[in-house]
Formats: structure tokens, sequence, C-alpha cells
């Protein structure tokens, strides 16, 4: 294409991708699908006789306005987030189950505080992790079958934001009870993981939210 129509589709694609949310990989690839789209579209046009001037706006006109057609693509890109989301908090929240029952069956806090605490945190995080299998398996392989119902991304967005609030009582939790048994080692290794894993949680959770954001403009 020549540099006005090079420039009129690339414009058309860069007001699209004004406002989208989602993985930036998955965001790349359905800019680039969309370039590529109207990169073909101009040059079957030009093939047939049409002038290329008229040929790019043509085919800017067929693909449809940026607000036409941004909602599909916002669609695409949250349910991708949910599905990372999800898929993130399937990985922690069954690492950080075992890690909370073995530093307290390692390091008991008198009273079995720590125990205790640990079985409180970890019925919320098995909780969190079914809905995250769940949710995993639907936006997964499940999803090429079944489509995933329409508020599965928000369901995913609110799991994980709860489970982010969970996973940052819980480290202060843990931190206290240890601390206060005078067990540093385990007071420090369970609340510096426990809050990692908070800040790797809660950051996706707001990606999700983000998204959701963007689908609803």
């Amino acid at each position: 294409m020549s540099g006005a129509a090079a420039r009129l589709v690339e414009g058309h694609v860069a007001a699209l991708a004004e406002g989208l949310h989602g993985p930036a990989r998955a965001r790349a690839r359905l800019l680039r699908e969309a370039h590529d789209g109207l990169s073909d579209a101009v040059a079957d046009l030009v093939g047939r006789g049409v002038p290329e001037g008229r040929a790019a706006e043509r085919a800017v006109r067929d693909f449809g306005t940026a607000d036409e057609v941004r909602p599909a693509f916002q669609a695409e890109l949250t349910l991708a987030q949910a599905r990372g989301t999800s898929r993130l908090l399937a990985l922690v929240l069954p690492a950080l189950i075992a890690c909370w029952y073995l530093a307290a069956t390692v390091a008991p806090a008198p009273g079995d505080a720590a125990a205790l605490l640990a079985g409180l945190l970890g019925a919320v995080a098995v909780g969190g992790t079914l809905l995250a299998a769940g949710a995993a398996a639907m936006t997964g392989a499940l999803g090429r079958v079944v489509p995933a119902p329409a508020r599965l991304p928000e369901a995913v967005a609110w799991t994980a934001t709860c489970m982010s609030v969970a996973l940052a009582v819980g480290a202060l939790s843990l931190t206290a009870v240890w601390t206060a048994s005078g067990d540093w080692a385990a007071a420090g290794a369970a609340g510096a993981l426990t809050l990692l894993s908070h800040a790797r949680v809660g950051s996706s959770a707001r990606a999700c939210r983000r998204c959701l954001g963007g689908a609803g403009r």
C-alpha cells in the first residue's frame, strides 16, 4: 500500500486499540489480525481495479467503525484475561495451602493457633481453587465445546479479588501468630510467600476488572 492508504488503515487500527484492555500478547495479536485483514481487503479491491485510496476507504468502511468493532475485541480479551487469572489461582492457591500446613506442622504456635489459622485460610483457598479450576476449564478446552457463561469473567474477577484480600489478611495473621510464638523463620517465610501471592493475584484481579470496565463501555 502507498503512504496514504497505509496511514488510513493504521489510523483505523489505532482508533480500535484505544480503550482495549487485556493480556498484552492477546491484544497485540487481535490488532495485528485486524491490520492484516484490512490490508488484505485493500489488496483484493486494488486487484479488482479499485483505486488504492478508494479501496482503503471501502475496506475500512466494510470493516466497521472502531466503536462498532471494539466490543467484540474487548469480549475476547476479557475472556483471555479471565482464563489467565483462573489458571493463576488454580496454581497459586494449592501451593499456598501446602505451605501453610507444612509451616504449621513444623513450627506449631502455642494453643495450635497456627494450625487453626492455616485450616481456616486453607478452607477459603480450597473454595477459591475449585472455582478457579472450573473457570479455567470453561475458558480453555471445555470452552471449545460449551460456550463459557457470559458472567464467567465477572465471577473470576471477583473471586480473584476476594482471594487477594484473604491472602493479605492471612499474611498478616500468620506472621503475627508465628512472631508471637518466637519463630521468626516461620513468620518471615509464611508472611513473605503469602504477600507475594497476594500481590500477584491482586494484580491479575485488577486486570480482570479493567477488562470488565472496558467491556461495559
